[in-house]
């Protein structure tokens, strides 16, 4: 009789020798042990040493964590959202919903979510953070682990980890953490629907997309035009059938981007918030103007005034990523990327279309190429720690890419390529040197980087050689971990560093400063932020500063008690979202980079050259200031109307209360108007405003004439008006 004998255990290609998998239960306890073990025929290695990488991310992302402070921007909306669920839907930066913040309210609704189960304070907004940051390793590990290997896998993931400016923005409330891991969803489901030819995975791509735009807009979609193309190209399935779906993919990624913009934009605009940073009062302009071309082409866009072109990281131009400011936030690796990226696609030049690494190439090729290009040339605002969303297109093209290289290299199989791996680790080893020669002296720390660095790579070059010609592949094998190492080096000192700094701010950064102008200055000593002030007359010594090391927890509002201000939440104005403002720009010593002028001012009272002689442009909004509004609100529904959404993020985070910003993040929003501002006024839902003399801007300059006429000055706060129902006409 026949008996057909049971399949082989398929081997994969170019990847390490497994071993040999036992027979599997199925049940939970042999689920429970795979997930501790990896899968039967995994490197016995690979777990453990994942595992290993993911306990080094999420100790480098949380390391000390009631030391960070946050963006008060930020974790002023997400307050405000723990109070009104209108202004949670919204992204409202106050509990009134006066007006929303400058970006779409997915990252505020997953750290407001946080802070209403476990309450308002530093580690409760910082959860998602650190979670979507290891959790974001972990998927690129499996994304790049399925095509390439475990080894190409374990290094993508390392990578990843130690990116500096990835371990400074995860240690920070900024959205870009979240926009990343959704990136990278999108990406996973992609190239399932790649393998597989199937529909929904094409689907559920579109969702993580759209989810992703509803965290950061346009940054969302940069990768786009690699999917598509991947996808196109690669992807099993008649040219028809993949037109198909990609055009329903793309029904799914519109309907999940835009599903709140229409509902916000269909609300009546005297039913819910002014959106911040647009021109017209709509979502549509946000997106297309401050959020999109704004970015790009700056001030000079015809689309979306609001783009300053303010830049955090240096003159626009395709060095920006490797000039002092940029360098060592992220192209350590970025040599190494571009070289594995061409000779890896060389090296699967004939494989057939479908082939599935030479698609990872590609999708990973093109997330790198178009970030590069989009972050290097963009003339509007422009902060370092965008470049995250760059950083698993590096991390995996520097595993998967020098897997690749590694076995042609060792293998003798494309003699002519034979090169290029060594070439490969002696660029970015003597990129690393460089790098770490601009910050020497700046400590022992990076000293020693850069003598690993040099001494690994030569070790590397020349062990890889020798062995080449010797035919003694354990050498090549000593050579290429020696050549992890010398790579990583440098990174891994940097995320030290921005691990171990007390707070990030608005401006994170890692490393020592290396930056002039509006750059890297603002990150000197692993991105720590400025103090905000001036210390020019009339500085209240006792505010309290964020960042100040007691211990205290982020935001958390201060009891009403006479001139307390305890919880530390009195953090400085100059907290910075996204925009180019001067505010950003303010050094620790006080000075501005960017020459608007900041004298005279408090944490609170920042001047922006733009505010349209509104609030906080030189005026001080002191804690005895708020503790007087806090006494006389009077049952007013807002504490207080200021300029910008810098000054009234930190009243809100100190008093607790709703504050009206009249001119969003610039001070040049139209969200205020005269008319607005009596029916307020005569409603009791607002009884003072702050103003200024600068008497800039047509219809601010109208509030403040009408404010000064027709208000009660408060002696004791210059620039304080009390308004009441009498006093509209």
């Amino acid at each position: 009789m026949t008996t057909l004998a049971p399949p082989p255990v398929p081997v994969q290609e170019d990847g390490p020798r497994h071993r040999a998998a036992p027979p599997a239960d199925g049940g939970p306890a042999s689920r429970a042990k795979r997930l501790f073990t990896g899968a039967p025929d995994d490197p016995r290695w690979a777990r453990p040493a994942l595992w290993a990488i993911l306990v080094l991310a999420t100790a480098l992302y949380a390391w000390n964590l009631s030391s960070i402070t946050g963006n008060t921007f930020y974790d002023a909306a997400v307050y405000s959202g723990t109070k009104s669920w209108k202004a949670f839907f919204f992204g409202a930066l106050d509990a009134g919903s006066f007006i929303t913040v400058d970006k779409p309210p997915f990252a505020l609704w997953m750290m407001g979510l946080s802070a209403r189960v476990f309450g308002y304070g530093t580690w409760q907004l910082m959860l998602p953070m650190v979670a979507v940051g290891t959790g974001s390793v972990a998927l690129l590990y499996r994304l790049v682990k399925r095509d390439f290997g475990a080894v190409a896998g374990t290094i993508s993931a390392l990578a990843l980890t130690l990116t500096p400016i990835t371990v400074a923005i995860t240690r920070d409330t900024n959205p870009d953490p979240i926009l990343v891991f959704l990136m990278l969803l999108g990406a996973a489901a992609l190239l399932k629907a790649v393998r597989t030819g199937r529909l929904m995975p094409l689907v559920w791509s579109g969702v993580a997309i759209g989810f992703a735009f509803n965290t950061k807009m346009m940054q969302a979609y940069v990768v786009l035009p690699a999917f598509f193309l991947v996808y196109l190209w690669a992807a099993h399935g008649s040219l028809g059938r993949r037109i198909r779906n990609l055009a329903v993919g793309t029904v799914a990624l519109v309907v999940s981007s835009a599903w709140w913009m229409v509902v916000v934009d269909l609300i009546p605009a005297s039913s819910r918030p002014y959106i911040g940073g647009s021109t017209d009062n709509t979502v549509w302009d946000l997106v297309i103007g401050y959020n999109g071309f704004g970015r790009i082409f700056g001030a000079s866009s015809s689309v979306g005034s609001q783009g300053n072109g303010a830049s955090f990281g240096g003159d626009a131009g395709l060095y920006r990523m490797f000039n002092e400011i940029m360098g060592g936030q992220i192209s350590w690796l970025i040599p190494f990327a571009a070289i594995a990226l061409v000779a890896g696609l060389v090296l699967r030049g004939r494989a057939p279309r479908t082939d599935a690494r030479r698609a990872a190439l590609l999708l990973w090729g093109g997330w790198f190429v178009l970030h590069y290009l989009t972050f290097a040339l963009a003339e509007g605002t422009f902060h370092p720690y965008y470049v995250t969303a760059m950083a698993p297109g590096i991390a995996a093209l520097a595993g998967a890419g020098g897997v690749l290289l590694y076995n042609a290299f060792r293998d003798g199989s494309a003699a002519k390529w034979g090169w290029v791996l060594p070439a490969a680790i002696a660029a970015s080893s003597v990129w690393g040197i460089v790098l770490l020669q601009r910050v020497s002296g700046s400590g022992t720390l990076y000293t020693v980087a850069e003598v690993v660095t040099g001494v690994a790579g030569a070790a590397s070059v020349i062990g890889l050689l020798v062995g080449r010609f010797t035919k003694r592949q354990r050498l090549m094998g000593v050579a290429a971990l020696a050549a992890v190492v010398a790579l990583l080096a440098g990174p891994a000192a940097y995320s030290a560093s921005a691990a171990g700094s007390s707070t990030n701010g608005t401006n994170p950064t890692a490393g020592p400063s290396t930056g002039g102008g509006m750059g890297g200055g603002m990150g000197g000593g692993g991105g720590q932020r400025p103090s905000g002030t001036a210390g020019g007359p009339g500085t209240n010594s006792g505010e309290a500063q964020s960042g100040s090391g007691d211990g205290q927890e982020m935001g958390r509002p201060p009891s009403n008690s006479g001139d307390s201000t305890s919880g530390d939440s009195s953090t400085t104005s100059g907290s910075s979202a996204e925009s180019g403002t001067a505010e950003s720009g303010t050094t620790e010593s006080g000075t501005t980079e960017s020459g608007t002028a900041e004298s005279g001012t408090t944490e609170s009272g920042t001047t922006d050259s733009r505010t349209g002689g509104m609030g906080g442009g030189g005026t001080q909004v002191s804690s005895a200031m708020i503790t007087y509004l806090k006494k006389n609100q009077d049952g007013a529904t807002w504490l207080v109307a200021v300029a910008t959404d810098q000054t009234a993020s930190s009243i809100i985070l100190e008093s607790g209360e709703p504050v009206i910003s009249m001119g969003g993040w610039s001070g040049s929003d139209n969200a205020m108007t005269l008319a607005k501002l009596k029916s307020l006024v005569k409603a009791g839902k607002l009884h003072y405003i702050v103003v200024s003399d600068s008497g800039q801007g047509s219809s601010n300059s109208e509030i403040s004439t009408w404010v000064k006429a027709n208000g009660t000055a408060v002696s004791d706060y210059s620039g304080l008006y009390r308004l009441d129902a009498s006093d509209v006409s």
